[in-house]
């Protein structure tokens, strides 16, 4: 199987070794992924600002019957059911921002390892609004046919969250309740 990942142009001759640049949902960038066809990348990428409090943007990135996989407690099947938990999630975050730091891709597939920033403004997981500003590493597997994504397996991490917001770990009284 052939996988290839983000190439970045090095005319400065910089070192390989730091971080490698950040796709930046909200800006243009000199990232080119390798076997990648052009129209899966868009629909990579417009998944991910539709992220940044745009559900809409979905109909232009998965197909219809898309299966987000693991589901969200209480979340309907398909793109329509993850429309309200964007809009929930835009609610709770409003600066929210997609950073897509690498995509590894193989024909009909891509991995995606990426960051959501944003500041916690309103109610998410039941944890009221703390002002705080946090990070949220995802890492996502995608199925593309067509330029759609068909199938997205993915991990968040939730703990992190939690401890940036100042909800975990518990206190003991929590713990005992």
């Amino acid at each position: 199987m052939f996988f290839a990942a983000l190439s970045y142009e090095n005319p400065h001759n910089e070192n390989l070794h730091s971080e490698p640049p950040m796709i930046d949902s909200t800006t243009q960038h000199k990232a080119k992924v390798a076997s990648l066809p052009a129209e899966e990348l868009k629909a990579i990428e417009t998944f991910y600002r539709a992220f940044e409090g745009k559900p809409e943007l979905l109909d232009d990135a998965v197909a219809a019957d898309w299966q987000d996989i693991p589901l969200a407690p209480g979340q309907i099947a398909g793109r329509d059911g993850m429309k309200p938990l964007i809009a929930d999630f835009g609610a709770a975050f409003p600066d929210a921002k997609v950073t897509i730091h690498e995509i590894i891709s193989a024909p009909g597939r891509a991995a995606v390892r990426a960051v959501i920033s944003g500041t916690h403004e309103g109610e998410w997981f039941g944890i009221a609004p703390t002002g705080k500003t946090c990070q949220l590493a995802i890492h996502e597997f995608h199925h593309i046919a067509n330029g759609r994504l068909t199938h997205t397996w993915h991990l968040e991490d939730w703990f992190g969250w939690l401890n940036q917001v100042g909800a975990w770990p518990a206190t003991q009284q929590e713990s005992t309740r």
